[in-house]
C-alpha cells in the first residue's frame, strides 16, 4: 500500500501503485480529490509526502524535526498584544534581543493601521495566505504578524518565516485564544491577568525548550538505558552528555551537535533527531535557567570551601591570585630568608606530589617560582621550572593513558563515536607533546585508527 504524510496526519490510500486504478493520474493531485469529496477544505499551504519506504518516512521525520530547530533559532522574540487597544500582553525573549517593546508596538499598531485604510506601501507591509499574515521589517529583524480574534500575535525574526512556521503561528492563535479566552476577556476588562500558564503555552507550542540548557534525568529506567545502547549514535549523545556535564551543569543542542560533527561527518538532521529522540523519552531534559543558576552558585560555594581547606596554614604562603600581598611581604626579606621559603615551598610541593594533588603541588611550585624570579636567584629558576615541566609532562601523560584506555574499550564494545572522541583527546595531547620536541609514534597511529572508525559508522 502506499502511504502518505499529509501536513502531519499519515493517510493510507488502499491500493498498491503498481495496481492503482488511476495509475496515470498525480498521487498528488488524487489524494487532493479524495479529500475535497470528503469535504476538506484546503489552500495552497497544504504539504504532502508521498513515502513508500520506511528510509523516506524516517528522512521526513528527520527535515521536519531539523525545520522545528531552525524555526526555533529564528525566532528571537515573542509579543502578543491585545487587537484593540495595542497593549502588550505577553511579552518573552528567546534569544536575549535587546527589543524595545513599546516602540515597536506603536510601530506595528501604525502599520496595521496604514495597511487597513488602503493606503499601505507594498514595501513597508505585505500580507500573504489571502491576509492571513502580515511580513514586514522593523530595523534588521523581520516580523511576521497574526490576528486573532482577541490578540495579535508578533514574531521578530533573524530571517524571514518557514511556511511552517507561518503555519504552526497560525494555528497557535487559535489555540491559544480558545485555551485563554476567558483570561483575555479579564484582561479587557480588568486590565489584570495571570501569565504563567500562557508563557508555557508559548515555550511548548513553539518549541523554544530545544534552546534551553540540557541536562541528563537523575533517574534513567533500566530499559531506557538498554535502548541507548542499542544505537551508536544515542549512546554516543548520552556519553558525551555525562562528560559535558562533568565540566558545565548543563549543556545546549547546538554544543552537542558541534561536538559530534568533529568526532564524525554525521548530517546535523541525524543527530538532532537522535538527540530529539533522547528528550521525548525525557532521558535528556530542558532545565530551567533559575535551576542553572542555583547550581552554579552552589558550585561556586563549594569550590571556596574547598580552596580554604586546602590553603596554607602558613601566613606567609597564601593564594597564587594575591601575588601583590606576597611581594609587599617580600620586600621586607633578605636573599638568605627568601631561599628559606623557597625549599620550605618546594617540601610541601613534593609531600603535595606524593598525595597526587595536582593542583596544591603545582601552586606550591608557582609561589616559589615567584620568589625566585623576584629575587633573581638563577639557579633555583632554573630547578624550579624543570620541577614543573616534569609535573605538567607526568599529569599529561596519565590523562593520555587515561583517553586511550577509554578509546580502547569504547571501540571493543562498538561504542565508535566515542572511540574517535577519546582517540582525538589523546591526539590533542600528543601534539602538545611535540612542542617539547617529542614526536610520538602513535599519532600516525591513532589517526589512522580514527580514520577505520570512521568508515566502521
Amino acid at each position: 500500500m502506499v502511504y502518505f504524510k499529509i501536513n502531519g496526519l499519515g493517510y493510507n490510500c488502499g491500493y498498491i501503485e503498481s495496481k492503482c486504478p488511476k495509475e496515470k493520474t498525480s498521487c498528488i493531485e488524487c489524494i487532493k480529490d479524495r479529500l475535497r469529496d470528503l469535504g476538506f477544505e484546503f489552500d495552497s499551504t497544504i504539504e504532502i509526502f508521498k513515502l513508500d519506504s520506511i528510509e523516506k518516512q524516517l528522512e521526513l521525520e528527520r527535515d521536519t524535526i531539523w525545520q522545528k530547530f531552525l524555526d526555533v533559532l529564528n525566532i528571537k522574540h515573542i509579543l502578543i498584544m491585545d487587537k484593540e487597544s495595542g497593549l502588550t500582553v505577553i511579552n518573552y525573549t528567546v534569544s536575549g534581543v535587546d527589543v524595545d517593546v513599546e516602540l515597536l508596538s506603536g510601530f506595528i499598531q501604525a502599520n496595521i493601521t496604514f495597511s487597513e485604510s488602503g493606503e499601505a506601501s507594498k514595501q513597508n507591509l505585505v500580507s500573504s495566505y489571502e491576509n492571513l499574515f502580515y511580513e514586514f521589517q522593523y530595523k534588521s529583524f523581520n516580523i511576521l504578524l497574526k490576528d486573532g480574534n482577541h490578540v495579535r500575535i508578533c514574531l521578530i525574526l533573524d530571517h524571514k518565516a518557514s511556511n511552517k512556521l507561518r503555519n504552526h503561528t497560525f494555528r497557535f492563535v487559535e489555540e491559544f485564544e480558545e485555551k485563554f479566552e476567558e483570561e483575555l476577556i479579564t484582561l479587557r476588562n480588568t486590565g489584570s491577568i495571570n501569565f504563567n500558564n500562557m508563557i508555557d503555552d508559548i515555550v511548548d507550542s513553539f518549541n523554544i525548550n530545544l534552546t534551553f540548557p540540557m541536562t541528563l534525568v537523575h533517574s534513567i529506567p533500566p530499559y531506557e538505558l538498554e535502548k541507548v545502547k542499542r544505537s551508536i549514535l544515542q549512546k554516543a549523545i548520552f556519553n558525551l552528555a555525562k562528560e559535558m556535564l562533568a565540566v558545565k551543569p548543563f549543556f545546549f543542542i547546538y554544543n552537542m551537535l558541534q561536538r559530534i560533527k568533529k568526532i564524525v561527518n554525521i548530517d546535523d538532521e541525524v543527530i538532532l533527531f537522535e538527540i530529539h529522540q533522547l528528550l521525548e523519552r525525557q532521558i535528556i531534559t530542558p532545565t530551567p535557567i533559575e535551576a542553572i543558576a542555583d547550581t552554579i552558585e552552589s558550585g561556586q560555594l563549594a569550590d571556596k570551601k574547598k580552596e580554604t581547606k586546602t590553603s596554607s596554614i602558613s601566613s606567609i604562603i597564601i593564594s597564587k591570585t594575591d601575588t601583590d600581598e606576597l611581594k609587599s611581604k617580600l620586600d621586607t626579606m633578605d636573599k638568605f630568608s627568601a631561599q628559606k621559603l623557597i625549599k620550605e615551598l618546594m617540601r610541601k610541593a613534593k609531600a603535595a606530589e606524593k598525595e597526587s594533588t595536582y593542583q596544591v603541588t603545582l601552586n606550591e611550585y608557582n609561589k616559589a617560582l615567584f620568589i625566585a624570579k623576584d629575587f633573581k636567584l638563577k639557579d633555583e629558576i632554573s630547578k624550579i621550572n624543570q620541577k614543573i615541566f616534569n609535573l605538567e609532562h607526568k599529569s599529561k601523560n596519565i590523562e593520555l593513558d587515561f583517553n586511550i584506555e577509554k578509546a580502547e574499550n569504547a571501540e571493543k564494545y562498538g561504542d565508535f563515536i566515542n572511540s574517535i572522541n577519546y582517540y582525538q583527546k589523546a591526539l590533542e595531547i600528543l601534539d602538545e607533546f611535540i612542542v617539547y620536541n617529542i614526536i610520538d609514534p602513535r599519532i600516525k597511529k591513532f589517526k589512522k585508527k580514527i580514520a577505520q572508525l570512521r568508515e566502521e559508522i
